[in-house]
């Protein structure tokens, strides 16, 4: 095994414009790269294989945490730590750098590395309005699963302390907006689930995870987050933009800085608050009349 102590592990389906770049970026701290595929169509797992990944196959399970976790209790992990990776994400060279150095040396008592996530958009990196995020990508095998959210899906560690790296993991997606807005579109059923589920703790889940270790960041985003449901439809999204566009300099990033936050940060937010809106026309604040109309509406058990 050369490089770090790592196993990195990458789902995919019909990702032959990234998968060359994730895995030969992450080639540089290990050998040990898997791709979970749901049996795509295109070149994805030709690609993977040319670069020394090992494939291996599970349709997809209706969830990225369900599949993920999958990944943890079936690949032939031997290493002592796991970096989850998407396809459209790499490692900057400093990261590289950083893991390399910093790995071997941490405390025994760590169990989970927090990463910061860098992001390209329409080929410009977004340099403000939503700097700063770190995620909780590294851990160490058997201390860590994918909490099973319909989003906003974090590691949780079941014991030890989490430490900060500095440098990024890049997430930067080469598909085009047509694209962007047909997945996002998807996206936001999901999205209004788990705000919904936030706001009413329909599947109890809020009560589990005062038991987890998600890391600072994580935990400050839920808390946010639980701020936001309380605020009115519609308008929370119309501030949401604001707050990343205005009051936190996104619109110096150009063109593609007004796309990302307008996008992402208001039309998106206000398409989940559309679909928020549509339930409770429908339910009202019935907890289970919403958990209903969720399983009949939109097919998924809560």
């Amino acid at each position: 095994m050369k490089g770090c102590d790592i196993s990195v592990i990458i789902l995919s389906l019909n990702e032959e414009k990234h998968i060359r770049r994730c895995l030969e970026s992450a080639s540089h701290i290990t050998d040990q790269l898997f791709v979970v595929d749901c049996y795509s169509t295109d070149k994805t797992a030709e690609i993977a294989e040319s670069l020394g990944a090992k494939i291996f196959y599970n349709n997809w399970p209706g969830l990225y945490a369900v599949q993920f976790n999958w990944a943890l209790d079936n690949l032939p992990i031997r290493t002592k730590w796991i970096l989850r990776l998407d396809a459209d994400e790499y490692l900057s060279p400093e990261l590289i750098d950083e893991i390399k150095t910093e790995l071997p040396s941490a405390p025994e008592d760590v169990s989970g590395v927090l990463v910061t996530l860098g992001r390209v958009f329409l080929g410009r990196k977004i340099k403000r309005g939503t700097t700063g995020i770190k995620l909780l990508r590294l851990f160490k095998y058997k201390y860590g699963r994918c909490e099973e959210r319909f989003m906003d899906e974090h590691i949780t560690l079941s014991e030890g302390k989490t430490i900060e790296f500095q440098n990024e993991l890049v997430d930067h997606n080469l598909n085009d907006l047509g694209w962007w807005t047909q997945k996002h579109n998807g996206y936001a059923v999901r999205e209004a689930i788990d705000l919904l589920d936030t706001e009413y703790d329909l599947s109890g889940y809020l009560e589990r995870e005062e038991n987890n270790e998600i890391g600072t960041q994580a935990a400050r985003k839920r808390s946010v987050k639980s701020g936001y449901v309380r605020m009115p439809l519609f308008l929370r999204s119309f501030m949401y933009f604001f707050y990343r566009y205005f009051i936190r300099l996104g619109f110096l990033d150009g063109k593609e800085g007004f796309l990302w936050h307008f996008l992402q940060g208001w039309w998106y937010r206000t398409l989940v608050d559309a679909r928020i809106w549509e339930v409770k026309r429908a339910c009202g604040n019935d907890r289970e009349k919403i958990r209903q109309y969720i399983n009949d509406n939109f097919h998924f058990v809560i």
